[in-house]
């Protein structure tokens, strides 16, 4: 039932930074994870929205520079009407909502309708996309001023509206914002009111992101050096001496994965580790889930195991999936963890094992490979003839495990604890992404990925896909991938997580 309308509505207005998800503030990332309603603009990255619910409704209302998808007063009435239906509603903007970014617009439009509101502040462009440079604002020796300017002319006249002659004249930091497009004209004017053709100056295109690109020079040289090249927001623009910093103070750009956009296809509670790193590593990670776990269709099988556990010899687990689902069953069924204590235990792989010790449970053999085929060559080395072993997994996997143990004469009986189905994307920018050949590396972490990920990305993409670099966490996923028509290009020693992301900077180093 449909409370809604007994519910008072609220508008969150929510920064989201300059584009490293990362830089998501901790409250942001807590109202994205209760918000019912989002509306998000264009410079917004849209990994973030990995962190909402399945059932939040996504609005796109598209604000790029001098251009609305949505017109500021429709994207108003959204909003109010979202609240006034009892939702809580986040207003998702770049960088900080206060800062160029009609944030305070929003909230008079609230005010007025007499809704809820509350505001939290974001990373502005102006320092994160200054500080991932290497360019800090100020400096004792060389700045203790900064003026932030709007680059940016919705009207599309031909002239800024500021004062050039007040802000030529200013000796400290100067920041353009949104004044991609607008650089001849900066330049010009700052030169004509009196500002030295030597004043150091630096461009930076898609800051804190893996696209980061920076053009550096004089007032007098960087029309030169950037009329090659295109120069499209988003952008921000430094003018003083702190521009001469950046050799000494640059660090983002070192990083040794830096400028990588890299597919992360795990699903999102096992995804976030793997994440947090490869930002660590200098790397974009793209977040695009392939597979989504949830119960079986049908518990009987492994309810029926449950109530009969001392009938087993051994409990094989070959997944932290099958650990959760088959203590959140045991949980749900009321029966005694301590029933299990006269069973051996078996895991494939370490994380897996660290899921079972977490409930307190030993884990008797985790094999030194990490497939199914190490753990038969352990079991193998004891005497299972006529023991009979439970493994809950899920509804579809590899039979090899349980036909081999059947084989050495043990009596095996398989319990579905959860299947995995097709996630749906939140929306089409990983595709768009993909076909335009803006991504370096697609990381497989099992058989289902692979499957699943051409399934979801279609025949149309196929041969983007590949003609992308491919990195499988071990021999199994390998197979997969080659079978389907792939190239496998990165495969670590060790069938890991973090051997994986290892063996992919190894790939990268010159």
């Amino acid at each position: 039932m449909n409370n809604s309308k007994n519910k008072t509505g609220k508008i969150i207005l929510i920064g989201a930074g300059p584009g490293d998800v990362s830089l998501l503030t901790l409250q942001g990332k807590s109202w994205l994870q209760k918000a019912e309603v989002i509306l998000y603009d264009h410079l917004v990255n849209e990994d973030l929205l990995r962190f909402t619910q399945k059932k939040t409704e996504i609005f796109y209302v598209g604000k790029k520079e001098g251009v609305a998808s949505l017109e500021q007063e429709k994207i108003n009435s959204l909003l109010i009407k979202k609240a006034q239906e009892g939702k809580v509603v986040v207003r998702l903007k770049g960088g900080d909502p206060f800062i160029f970014g009609r944030g305070g617009e929003e909230i008079q439009a609230a005010k007025k309708s007499n809704i809820p509101f509350l505001v939290v502040p974001g990373v502005t462009s102006v320092t994160g996309v200054a500080a991932y440079a290497g360019i800090p604002l100020t400096h004792r020796h060389l700045s203790s001023t900064l003026s932030v300017i709007t680059g940016s002319n919705e009207k599309n006249q031909g002239d800024i509206h500021i004062d050039w002659e007040k802000i030529a004249s200013r000796s400290g930091t100067l920041v353009f914002l949104m004044g991609a497009r607008k650089l001849p004209l900066i330049v010009e004017k700052l030169m004509k009111f009196g500002k030295s053709p030597d004043t150091p100056i630096a461009v930076i295109q898609w800051g804190t992101t893996a696209r980061q690109k920076t053009w550096k020079g004089t007032l007098s040289t960087i029309g030169e050096k950037t009329s090659k090249e295109k120069i499209s927001p988003p952008a921000l623009t430094i003018i003083g001496e702190v521009v001469n910093l950046k050799p000494e103070i640059e660090w983002y750009e070192h990083l040794p994965l830096f400028g990588k956009s890299i597919v992360v296809t795990r699903k999102g509670d096992q995804a976030e580790g793997m994440i947090e790193r490869l930002g660590e590593l200098g790397a974009e990670p793209v977040f695009f889930p392939v597979i989504e776990t949830v119960a079986p269709e049908d518990w009987a099988t492994l309810d029926e195991a449950l109530n009969n556990i001392s009938r087993y010899d051994g409990l094989i687990f070959t997944s932290v999936n099958g650990v959760r689902f088959f203590f959140q069953r045991l949980k749900e069924t009321q029966q005694d963890i301590r029933n299990l204590k006269n069973l051996r235990v078996y895991t494939i792989g370490p994380k897996t094992a660290e899921a079972v010790r977490d409930l307190g449970i030993c884990v008797d053999v985790v094999p030194e490979d990490f497939v199914a085929e190490s753990l038969i060559e352990s079991i193998g080395k004891e005497k299972i003839t006529g023991q009979r072993f439970l493994i809950p997994r899920a509804a579809v996997a590899r039979e090899i495990l349980p036909e081999t143990l059947r084989d050495m004469g043990a009596q095996v009986d398989i319990a579905p604890a959860y299947q995995t189905i097709l996630p749906k994307p939140k929306s089409d920018a990983f595709s768009k992404r993909l076909q335009s050949g803006d991504i370096d590396v697609l990381t497989f972490t099992s058989s289902s990925t692979v499957k699943n990920f051409l399934e979801l990305t279609g025949k149309s993409l196929f041969e983007k896909v590949k003609k992308t670099r491919i990195a499988c966490i071990g021999p199994i996923t390998a197979e997969t991938a080659k079978n389907a028509g792939l190239n496998v290009d990165i495969l670590p020693k060790e069938y890991t997580v973090p051997a994986l992301l290892e063996a992919i900077e190894d790939y990268y180093k010159p």
